[in-house]
């Protein structure tokens, strides 16, 4: 017969719980410091957090609740001190990274005492035994929730996504844990053995929710990206439009003074008006110096970006084989080159030193690969991964996405896109197979 004795879960268990569930959210996201910080920062944080639980193990019912607050604090604080991302959504993961600790000291604990070894075992035989168990429950909840985790830990919950969430945390630890405070209820039980069934159950299912929520935030949030970047596109596309439209009235204008030069040239006139019909030709050399690549669309964008160029007092640049890019759909055309322009010209403009504002772009083919090469001078450190420099503006979630679109894009053709700098040169390269 089983008996209904289930002893306390030792307090160094649940530290070691709490701290296993925090590595799950912690592992895949960017370290905020080196790997030898942040590995003493992890070994720091199993350390604070086994000292106040086993320290605190004897409070009195009434101070409970402020501990087991303080615990889901440090929680936090350790994710958010070991991985780049932002306050809120730490906090948003250790909420769940809490209720996956409730459930793994439970469950844990209950397989070792059913198991009827418990008491028969030596203190590192049973620790070992803990180790393992834990072990296998953080890997199958890391396999499970790394999914849909976003790569850059930026969940960008809503204040309701926010608290709907904190409110199921709460629910789930109320009713989890509502045998320790009162058994005469109808979701309590009397006796050891029920109480961890209970807490077990409903841990579960509190994962299970937790789960959800988070998939639906993570579904927002690309719907949400997803909408940003198209809006990008139309832009991009609104604006080649409105290019094409200036850019034959300059077309139109610009024979129409060519002619009246013409006349002006065959009066016998002083030598001033000749230097001022020089001076008046040149001005207007450099809007017949239109950019010819053999795409009409990208033309259009070439000239435009060029033309702000001039006036900016930008060194623009092209050697480009427009006839290469007759694969592409016209608004793809016009969102890669645009934003790569739009940013590459941001970032000049921003320099003070005019003789440093110089942007290069470069299409050609090597082979059966299309290579477009756009470099552009930076005088700031670069903050980069792989795919994506941070943004220098303030309002970091808004902004991005023009090279998300690149990338977006690039991904629709089997391309690749690669980003670094070398020598204060920003480089963008995207390569793409052809025939």
């Amino acid at each position: 017969m089983i008996e209904y004795y289930l002893p306390d879960i030792p307090r160094l268990y649940t530290a070691l719980a709490e701290w296993m569930a925090c590595l799950i959210f912690i592992l895949p996201f960017k370290k905020r410091f080196s790997p030898a910080v942040t590995g003493c920062l992890v070994a720091g944080a199993f350390g604070i957090q086994s000292v106040f639980l086993i320290s605190t193990g004897g409070v009195r019912l009434i101070f409970w609740i402020p501990c087991m607050i303080f615990a889901v604090f440090l929680m936090v604080a350790f994710v958010f001190c070991c991985c780049e991302i932002r306050l809120t959504d730490a906090a948003y993961f250790g909420m769940i990274a809490f209720v996956a600790a409730e459930f793994t000291a439970s469950a844990g604990w209950q397989i070792l005492c059913y198991t009827g070894k418990e008491a028969r075992m030596s203190w590192w035989q049973q620790g070992m035994a803990i180790l393992l168990i834990y072990g296998v429950i953080a890997v199958i909840l890391y396999k499970i929730l790394h999914v849909h985790l976003p790569k850059d830990g930026q969940m960008e919950t809503t204040r309701r996504e926010y608290f709907s969430g904190l409110l199921i945390g709460i629910a789930v630890f109320a009713v989890s844990n509502m045998s320790y405070v009162n058994v005469n209820t109808p979701f309590t039980g009397r006796y050891s053995f029920e109480i961890g069934n209970i807490r077990t159950i409903v841990d579960v299912a509190g994962i299970a929710i937790l789960y959800a929520h988070l998939i639906q935030c993570c579904e927002l949030r690309v719907r949400k990206e997803l909408e940003a970047v198209q809006n990008v596109l139309q832009n991009q596309y609104a604006q080649y439009k409105q290019s094409k439209e200036s850019i034959e009235l300059i077309n139109y204008k610009y024979h129409d003074l060519k002619h009246q030069i013409a006349v002006l040239r065959s009066e016998t006139d002083p030598g001033k008006r000749e230097e001022f019909l020089d001076k008046m030709e040149a001005d207007i050399k450099k809007y017949e110096n239109q950019n010819k690549t053999g795409n009409k669309v990208l033309d259009t964008v070439l000239t435009t970006k060029s033309l702000y160029c001039a006036k900016h007092n930008i060194t623009f640049t092209c050697v480009a084989d427009g006839t290469l890019l007759d694969f592409m759909d016209v608004m793809d055309i016009c969102s890669i080159f645009g934003n790569a322009l739009d940013n590459a010209i941001e970032c000049e403009y921003t320099i003070e030193d005019k003789e440093k504002r110089c942007i290069t772009l470069d299409i050609h083919k090597k082979g059966n690969m299309l290579i477009i090469r756009l470099e552009n001078y930076c005088q700031n450190e670069l903050k980069a991964d792989t795919n994506f420099p941070e943004t220098s503006k303030k309002d970091k979630y808004n902004h991005g996405f023009g090279l998300k679109s690149i990338h977006y894009i690039a991904e629709k053709y089997d391309g690749v896109v690669k980003i670094g700098v070398k020598n204060n040169i920003f480089i963008l390269s995207i390569l793409f197979q052809v025939q």
